[in-house]
């Protein structure tokens, strides 16, 4: 069963207050402060926003009032009341209350009947935790009709009153010119609407990054960056001894904000190597972001990676117009994108929402559809779509090959990571000794491939003359790869006639082993996991590599040529194999091939870097 969003509202409180009005409504700006002021002002590129307390810096609506607000013009978009929805989720970064929840407040001020409820607590991504519960819901078929909102009420946290001898600048005074006020909501049907184009929710992912990184955004803990047993806001025997003693600031760590960009670029990273986004073919992309430098950072990384300036007319923000509003902001954003028709049907968008908490990422993929159009059974993949073959190969349902493989190589990676030479590389210890020793083993490997590669193209049947075509195809650009590796070496000190005099380590040798008795299989459909290893380590790794060496050994472009060709010439390759990986064939038997003889290739690639010159 598909979700579809449906409807969408957004409402934001009071008039719009300008540049030159927010240190008047906000208050308790000095000099200094007033310096700060503008500078993040000039950066962040907001111009109007919206706030929830008067001049006087009195609260005129709580929360949940801006809350039901948005949700009501969701409603009435839809034709509907609150009496027809049996689910809310709700995501907000403080309610107006300690106790209850959120979603009951907002549940009892909107009213309807009864219904299921979820409070979702966090920051700007928290909006798409509640979207993927309530889209969720809906696919099993346990919700009819879900209403999901976020919503913000920052201002109260950036009153001048909170920082009055508190001593809090820098981290604190920051967030006071980036916040403010609004709430913004959807509706999500298992049908789409009647009479206007809805949008299909193709897939919604969110990930966490905590493990890796230090609390970045915080309120309630002293100026540190973990919290510590009594030193939160709850240990201090009381509310006003917090406030004194600053835990009830919001606090930024802006030194920390380059490496969420960086994070949350990764991230996109993996969906393209799982084959759910294509940049290119996305027709429309919302993303939040707190500050126009922010942006600029996504821009820059994503120009160089693709090698052609970004098509910025289809990322769409109304941050300069609307604020920065937390939890609320990408659905305020996709409001103004519904209301004034910028979608239209065929349409794909991709909603992107990093939040800097705790670094925390949220994406959703959604295709607009017509009223009159019948919806597929399954979400449309993202991947190009060649035709299929004549005939499958079981009547198994495949299940998600792409989320399997993506786990197979997230246990590579971390295996990679822990190779000696690459640990070093990482650690900036690398030494040219160790460079010239990762491409002499490289090499004996690599002399293989395109051996293997046709061997699998002869053993592929009729029926899979598609995938023999790619094989022959691709052993043709591949067949001259180690001769790359040998002038590397070469440029890098080594003797050619030691390098091609080498032999295999004992992970190498198990690697070709396998590479050669699996393309020996009749139809070895198996070795697009191989592929899947090989060409992500190129399209995910390879660059990175590249530039790691440079940087740390002083290396010239003719001394990485092999690694640098590999992260250009593989983002091609690897958009191939998603392609054919999202062909209707691949059923269950394919998926099970494909993914085991993944994990077998990752676990002997990392051996053979282990083992480097163990013969």
């Amino acid at each position: 069963m598909n979700a579809y969003i449906t409807a969408a509202g957004a409402y934001l409180p009071g008039d719009p207050v300008g540049n030159d009005e927010i240190a008047a409504r906000l208050g308790g700006v000095d000099e200094r402060g007033d310096r700060l002021r503008r500078r993040v002002l000039a950066a962040n590129g907001i111009a109007k926003r919206h706030y929830a307390i008067d001049e006087r810096g009195r609260t005129t609506e709580l929360n949940e009032e801006l809350a039901a607000a948005a949700l009501g013009a969701a409603l009435d978009d839809r034709g509907l009341r609150a009496a027809d929805l049996d689910m809310l989720a709700t995501a907000t970064t403080q309610g107006d209350l300690l106790v209850p929840g959120f979603a009951s407040m907002v549940h009892g001020r909107l009213g309807g009947g009864p219904m299921q409820l979820l409070s979702a607590a966090g920051v700007c991504a928290s909006s798409i935790a509640a979207l993927d519960a309530a889209v969720a819901k809906v696919r099993l078929g346990d919700r009819r009709r879900a209403a999901v909102v976020g919503s913000e009420l920052s201002s109260r946290w950036l009153r001048g009153t909170r920082f009055s001898g508190s001593g809090g600048d820098g981290d604190a005074h920051f967030l006071r010119w980036m916040l403010s006020d609004g709430a913004g909501a959807v509706l999500v049907e298992a049908e789409p609407r009647p009479d206007r184009p809805s949008l299909r929710v193709d897939w919604v992912r969110t990930v966490s990054l905590a493990h890796e990184h230090p609390v970045c955004m915080r309120a309630g803990m002293d100026e540190g960056t973990e919290p510590r047993a009594g030193r939160t806001w709850q240990d201090l025997g009381g509310a006003a001894a917090a406030e004194q003693a600053g835990m009830m600031l919001l606090r930024q760590d802006t030194s920390a904000l380059a490496g969420l960009a960086e994070a949350g670029l990764r991230e996109f990273a993996a969906l393209t190597r799982e084959g759910l986004v294509d940049l290119k073919k996305l027709d429309h992309v919302l993303c939040h972001y707190s500050t126009n430098a922010f942006r600029d950072i996504v821009f820059d990384r994503l120009a160089s990676a693709a090698g052609a300036a970004i098509d910025t007319d289809r990322w769409f923000s109304n941050l300069e117009t609307k604020g920065n509003t937390g939890a609320a902001s990408i659905f305020i954003a996709l409001e103004e994108c519904w209301r004034t028709g910028r979608f239209e049907p065929g349409q794909t968008v991709l909603l992107a929402v990093p939040e800097s908490g705790r670094f925390t990422f949220g994406f959703v993929h959604l295709t607009c559809v017509g009223a009159e159009t019948a919806a597929p059974t399954e979400p449309a993949a993202a991947a190009p779509q060649p035709a299929p073959r004549t005939a499958p190969l079981s009547a198994e349902p495949a299940g998600d090959v792409h989320a399997r493989l993506e786990a197979v190589w997230r246990e590579f990676e971390a295996r990679l990571d822990a190779v000696p030479v690459m640990h070093r590389l990482a650690e900036g210890t690398v030494t040219l000794e160790d460079y010239r020793r990762l491409l002499f083993n490289l090499r004996q490997q690599v002399a293989d491939g395109a051996r293997w590669i046709s061997r699998a193209a002869s053993n592929f049947s009729v029926d899979l003359f598609d995938l023999r075509s790619a094989a022959i195809g691709h052993a043709a650009e591949e067949h001259r790869d180690f001769m790359m590796i040998e002038r590397d070496y070469v440029a890098c000190g080594g003797s050619i006639e030691d390098i091609r005099g080498g032999v295999k380590n004992i992970g190498s040798e198990a690697l070709s082993a396998y590479m050669f008795h699996t393309a020996s299989q009749p139809d070895p459909i198996g070795l697009l996991g191989a592929m899947f290893i090989i060409e992500g380590l190129g399209t995910g790794k390879a660059s990175g590599w590249a530039a790691r060496f440079k940087e740390v050994l002083g290396l010239r472009d003719d001394q990485v040529s092999f690694l640098a060709y590999h992260g250009d010439a593989d983002d091609d390759h690897f958009a191939k194999l998603q392609a054919i990986l999202a062909l209707p064939w691949i059923d269950a038997a394919a998926t099970e091939a494909i993914v085991k003889t993944a994990k077998v290739v990752a676990r002997l690639y990392a051996l053979q870097l282990e083992e480097l010159d163990n013969v």
